[in-house]
């Protein structure tokens, strides 16, 4: 043993040479020679409103199982700064998407018993482009007599349509979610809040003498019912898209001499509108909303319709000053393709800070302050190979939520609960019952991924730096309560070695990790943590919550083994 002796003195520079005297003589590969405090900035305005309900975290260490350290050579090393705060995390972005096709949720123990481990903290509802085809009060087929018979297919081709083509808030049969059974969920899973998207494209296609102010006094009319329930609320869904409801709509039958196609500044008019009316609406019950209105991520293709190559012009130069938060759709991926996993995985890199960066420029290009940004839908779009099902989906879905904290997103809804198999084409988190050889509700790997990565990323993030193998990422945060946690993302398809550094930090005595890793191939449907196999033919462990973290102490350093295509899950503990 190397002893270590040195004389306090009452003086700063003293007692630093002491320290590092000691430091050298008890090294455990973790750098504490001159603890610096963490820096601790406040959310930036692109996360806003949305940081008001953040909350420390404090970090239990789960039961363990002792396990032998890696005696390779590192191939990548990962230095973390705890000094060096990025951000804090918002609790808004590990939510996802309800849908009218889901069905009944609050009586499926299984499901709702899910939910509850994975704490999204927001649930989207009533869906996507259908919300602009719901009617929140009305019974099933009972639509207002001001609804249009003819809405338009994504090419211009006028549908004739009966009661049928239309959602309803009241309709109750199992096979669609009743508006009772969305908030009734909300409470069972734990989940803080909605996030609600009104019905807009009533506005365009009323035929009533004042359709907007009719679609505005219904939506208004919803946040009197939710009474305070909600935070957060949407007008309308992809208006700018020719697949929406709100997006072409039968002059003849239009008495306010709306325009056939609609364009930015339109839906920036008729937002206000909205915006009003809800508002007023919010403060009669008491309650304190927010209200966002969509825009475009991206900068538009020459071959895209005039009015989304004007959407965001429109939308800004009308609403700059009035709506609270801005919200922006992602599928990441290259629309209809076979995208293969190196193009899935550099999405999840590429594309938040891409879609920040496009928004801001929007904003300081007409002259609005940077407001909150909610990805209020994302996921992949691959298909043919069963890409969405995959564990590779589940190791994007990590990387995705690494870069949303770290370029500053508000909110992050992943699209969606539960969806369709369509051959493996589905998006959704859970089996919804058509899978062949598995069980309904059974959960695909992304939800063993998000619900690892929240359960054990802090409650900041702070700067982590990779040398050595480009195939390791890394993504690494603070929890208040002191520990160190460093997600590791091996992207290659062999078995890597890692070493952890930690500056700034006062090491305890172990550091614990999970690992989740792919079966064969590269888009395998199973997923293991720690070993645990999946007890089906897809998905990972049904005990996820009771399998023991690995475990090793701090002194000697902190390695890892990352297997191919796998996610680390390391917290270290402090003194």
């Amino acid at each position: 043993m190397v002893m270590a002796f040195c004389t306090v003195v009452f003086l700063p520079f003293a007692i630093l040479s002491c320290q590092k005297r000691i430091n050298k003589a008890n090294s455990t590969g973790t750098d504490t020679t001159a603890i610096v405090p963490p820096n601790d900035p406040a959310f930036g305005p692109s996360v806003g409103f949305f940081g008001n309900d953040w909350a420390a975290k404090t970090f239990v260490p789960p039961p363990y199982t002792l396990t032998a350290k890696t005696a390779l050579s590192t191939d990548a090393n990962i230095t973390v700064d705890m000094s060096n705060v990025i951000t804090k995390v918002s609790k808004y972005l590990f939510g996802n998407n309800t849908n009218m096709w889901t069905g009944q949720m609050s009586n499926q123990a299984s499901l709702i018993g899910y939910l509850k481990d994975l704490s999204p903290n927001v649930l989207r509802g009533p869906g996507g482009s259908a919300s602009d085809l719901y009617f929140w009060n009305a019974d099933f087929q009972h639509l207002p007599s001001d609804v249009t018979a003819t809405l338009y297919d994504g090419n211009g081709n006028p549908v004739s349509t009966d009661s049928t083509n239309y959602w309803y808030g009241q309709n109750t049969p199992s096979w669609s979610l009743a508006l009772t059974d969305y908030y009734t969920s909300l409470q069972l899973t734990n989940t803080s809040t909605g996030l609600i998207t009104v019905n807009y494209a009533y506005a365009r296609y009323g035929t009533g003498p004042t359709p907007v102010q009719t679609a505005a006094h219904l939506a208004a009319d919803w946040v009197r019912y939710d009474n305070g329930r909600t935070k957060f609320w949407e007008v309308g869904n992809e208006c700018y898209g020719t697949w929406e409801a709100c997006y072409m709509i039968d002059t003849t039958k239009n008495q306010d001499g709306q325009p056939a196609i609609i364009t930015g500044d339109l839906y920036g008019r008729q937002f206000k509108v909205f915006y009003d009316s809800m508002k007023v609406a919010a403060q009669q019950v008491g309650a304190t909303i927010y209200i966002g209105a969509p825009i475009l991520d991206y900068a538009p293709a020459s071959w895209e319709t005039p009015t989304t190559q004007t959407w965001n012009q429109g939308v800004l130069n009308q609403v700059a000053t009035v709506a609270d938060f801005f919200i922006i759709h992602d599928y990441f991926t290259a629309y209809n393709t076979n995208s293969s996993a190196t193009d899935i995985l550099n999405s999840a890199t590429s594309v938040p800070v891409a879609a920040m960066t496009y928004v801001n420029s929007q904003f300081t290009q007409y002259g609005v302050p940077v407001k909150p940004v909610a990805l209020s839908e994302w996921n992949i779009q691959a298909i043919g190979s069963m890409q969405d099902v995959s564990d590779l989906a589940g190791i994007h879905a990590v990387v995705a939520l690494g870069e949303l904290i770290k370029n500053q997103f508000g909110e992050a809804s992943r699209w969606d609960i539960a969806n369709g198999w369509n051959n493996g084409n589905d998006q959704g988190m859970f089996n919804i019952g058509d899978e062949p050889g598995a069980v309904k509700w059974n959960p695909r790997p992304a939800f063993y991924n998000m619900f690892y990565f929240q359960k054990y990323f802090g409650d900041r993030m702070v700067s982590s730096t990779v040398l050595g193998d480009t195939s390791i990422l890394s993504y690494a945060s603070s929890f208040s309560s002191g520990q160190s946690s460093i997600v590791v993302i091996n992207e290659s398809t062999t078995v890597k070695t890692v070493g952890i550094s930690l500056k700034n930090f006062r090491a305890g005595t172990n550091y614990y990790w999970y690992t989740l890793e792919s079966g064969s191939g590269d888009f395998s449907g199973v997923v293991s943590i720690n070993g645990n196999g999946s007890t089906g033919a897809t998905g990972g462990p049904l005990n996820y919550a009771g399998i023991k973290a690995n475990a090793a102490a701090q002194n000697g350093g902190i390695t890892i083994s990352a297997p191919a295509r796998s996610v680390t899950f390391v917290v270290a503990d402090t003194q």
